[in-house]
């Protein structure tokens, strides 16, 4: 049977330059030659007859099935991510922790370890910590930055490792070259989370990295409409592995998310140029102000790992993280005072958002692993916006007087 809008045989811009792949990349047009991407808002598709329905069955290129299956406008998602990415092949899920779980999933099973770094995002740590035991595997934390931790925890063998980098919310990193080489000697599939670098500004799968997973709810939206996420890897996993799973356990992502997560693509290169040089801007006129104790953004000097940022990022991206003298009084002074910053725990989008971690995204995680990680009561997560940063600066230096 002709399928729905069939994909071309080869994309003819896959190999452009990166801007052009996120306007162009993988769009597959209907016999209507519509300019914007259809959106095919259904759960299901229909057959001419049953032989035709059982062919379809029989193997996803005779066509469509079922959205939970597979879908034309997040198959465009889907190709543009991977060629974006420059990944084999790549899946859209609901929302960002859907695709940290099932990359997790479909790469463990009983009696398998797992080996991760600490400095995860809150719910993450809940699914490593909490959630795998549960499924008799192996859970084990390793400082994010300590080679020699990373080497001596793969030393018995893992089937995964999983990290970010830089970290949520402390932008801490990760070696993604060195603990690639050291996981793969150790048998471990890689799995890392690059939501805050996103594609633009890091590829962990250039680096060595096996699997790179996105909440798509944060940079490549944008402007925070919806949720989702993004699972991305070679084709034996994403094929053979992972979609199984996510067929017959149903993380689905809305079709309608996906055409919105394709519009937000277009414009996440200029986007990202722009957080970036604000940030850039906003953390070294944090860094010299007396009332802020620290402030961590990969391209400072002083970061810890700035060499390493240099080495495997483009730029420093557009979160920053900084803590306050006076602990959460102080934070929630500075924070209340903001105009131009909205209390959220979201992040990526075109407003300039700030959150608490330690009462808000970890604060289900233990008090003596806040403090391991360096996330005192006087820090914040700084997403920054579109805004002018010469408005951002004026706003962040009034607050600053009153905290």
């Amino acid at each position: 049977m002709p399928t729905i809008a069939a994909p071309p045989a080869a994309d003819p811009v896959a190999e452009l330059a990166i801007d052009t792949r996120l306007v162009r990349g993988g769009t597959r047009r209907s016999g209507n030659r519509e300019t914007s991407e259809a959106l095919y808002l259904t759960s299901g598709f229909v057959y001419p007859d049953a032989e035709t329905a059982e062919a379809a069955f029989a193997g996803p290129e005779e066509g469509w099935i079922y959205t939970r299956f597979g879908n034309p406008t997040t198959a465009m998602l889907e190709d543009r991510l991977a060629m974006l990415e420059g990944a084999p092949a790549a899946r859209a899920t609901a929302t960002g922790m859907a695709a940290v779980f099932a990359a997790l999933m479909a790469s463990v099973k009983a009696g398998d370890r797992v080996v991760a770094s600490r400095a995860l995002f809150g719910s993450c740590h809940y699914v490593v910590t909490k959630v795998l035991p549960r499924f008799g595997v192996e859970a084990v934390l390793v400082d994010p930055g300590s080679l020699d931790q990373w080497r001596d925890a793969l030393k018995p063998g893992a089937a995964a490792v999983l990290f970010e980098t830089p970290s949520n919310p402390m932008l801490d990193l990760v070696d993604i070259a060195a603990v690639a080489g050291l996981a793969h000697a150790a048998g471990a599939r890689v799995i890392v989370d690059n939501v805050f670098a996103t594609p633009i500004e890091q590829r962990p799968l250039a680096l060595g990295a096996d699997v790179v997973v996105y909440s798509a709810t944060k940079h490549i939206d944008g402007q925070g409409r919806c949720l989702g996420g993004a699972v991305l890897g070679g084709e034996r996993f994403i094929i053979d592995e992972l979609q199984p799973f996510l067929r017959h356990t149903g993380p689905t992502i809305s079709p309608f998310n996906a055409w919105v997560f394709l519009k937000g693509l277009e414009t996440l290169g200029l986007r990202m140029e722009r957080h970036s040089r604000s940030a850039a801007r906003i953390a070294a006129f944090l860094g010299d102000h007396p009332k802020v104790r620290a402030v961590r953004y990969p391209w400072l000097d002083s970061h810890p790992q700035h060499a390493i940022a240099r080495r495997q990022m483009r730029r420093g991206g557009g979160m920053v993280a900084l803590t306050l003298d006076g602990g959460k009084a102080a934070a929630f002074r500075f924070a209340n005072a903001l105009r131009l910053a909205d209390i959220s725990p979201n992040l990526g989008d075109a407003k300039t958002l700030i959150a608490h971690p330690a009462t808000t995204t970890h604060a289900n995680v233990a008090a003596d692993e806040r403090a391991r990680l360096g996330i005192a009561d006087g820090s914040l997560r700084l997403s920054v916006g579109l805004e002018d940063p010469a408005d951002l600066l004026a706003d962040m230096e009034r607050a600053l007087s009153l905290a």
